[in-house]
């Protein structure tokens, strides 16, 4: 872990300087205020989920990003672990609401999905407070969490949630991909076998719509949790239905490293500022 963090200061340095006038959202950086364990669910939600919100001190209406932690559907680091990009966007002019949500073992499918739902539907019913657009929402996440980003965009529809884009990184899209892995069968509460509806509803490659949102995917070539094969597949999926897509290939990268791989950090912004700013 020691041997990360003079990657993520470098991180949070170029997020903070300033980038190619193609990809800059904001003139530099702009400072922020910080909203931290804010309740987003409602009370009679079976448990009490709260969210860090980031507010650019930018004026006029802003686009948002609602930040997904990863960690295998468990705990993991939770929104520590996505501080570091929360902060880099909102110096960027991004309204950031970094989330938790249930996890294993209590919660299963479709639970985080259901929670994520209810901080979209939050941070629309206080868009005033925040002074959010709400035509410009993006979800993203990574690995367990770009997978539930990728998923709350595939089942917008049917719950009234309309994300202008995705990023998913490291996210394994298609769950049918993994009958023998544990975390997986217990996300999912069985044998994936048993349950083949259930492993539809919750995979994102299979729930591929012409009206999705544009998706950005970056991944490990050298993933080792979740291999490089299941990012092109989904990418082809997205292509052959007519969604926009774009798929990032971290040169080397295993699937922890890939994470906050500079080169990827800086293709996000890129599709961010073009998706939520054009």
């Amino acid at each position: 872990m020691a041997a990360l963090k003079p990657l993520l200061w470098l991180l949070l340095a170029l997020l903070a300087a300033p980038a190619a006038p193609a990809a800059e959202p904001v003139s530099g950086t702009v400072a922020y205020s910080l909203q931290r364990d804010l309740t987003y669910t409602p009370r009679s939600w079976p448990q009490a989920l709260k969210a860090d919100v980031y507010l650019p001190e930018t004026r006029g209406w802003r686009p948002a990003v609602l930040l997904i932690h990863g960690g295998g559907w468990a705990q993991g680091s939770g929104r520590k672990g996505m501080a570091t990009i929360a902060k880099g966007l909102a110096e960027r002019g991004y309204v950031v609401v970094n989330v938790e949500y249930r996890v294993l073992p209590y919660w299963q499918f479709p639970a985080p999905l259901e929670d994520l739902r209810a901080a979209y539907r939050m941070l629309v019913r206080r868009a005033a407070d925040f002074r959010v657009d709400t035509n410009r929402i993006a979800a993203f996440g990574y690995s367990a969490g770009g997978h539930l980003a990728a998923l709350l965009a595939a089942t917008g529809a049917e719950a009234g949630v309309h994300l202008r884009a995705v990023v998913a990184g490291g996210a394994p899209a298609d769950l049918s991909r993994y009958p023998k892995e544990p975390v997986v069968l217990s996300f999912l509460g069985g044998a994936l076998d048993t349950m083949p509806e259930r492993v539809v509803a919750a995979s994102p490659a299979l729930n591929i719509d012409a009206k999705d949102p544009p998706v950005f995917l970056y991944h490990g070539a050298r993933d080792e949790v979740v291999p490089l094969a299941d990012a092109q597949a989904y990418q082809h999926a997205l292509v052959a239905a007519g969604v926009r897509s774009e798929l990032y290939v971290v040169r080397g990268g295993d699937h922890s490293r890939s994470a906050m791989d500079l080169g990827a950090m800086l293709a996000v912004l890129e599709f961010l500022h073009r998706e939520l700013r054009s």
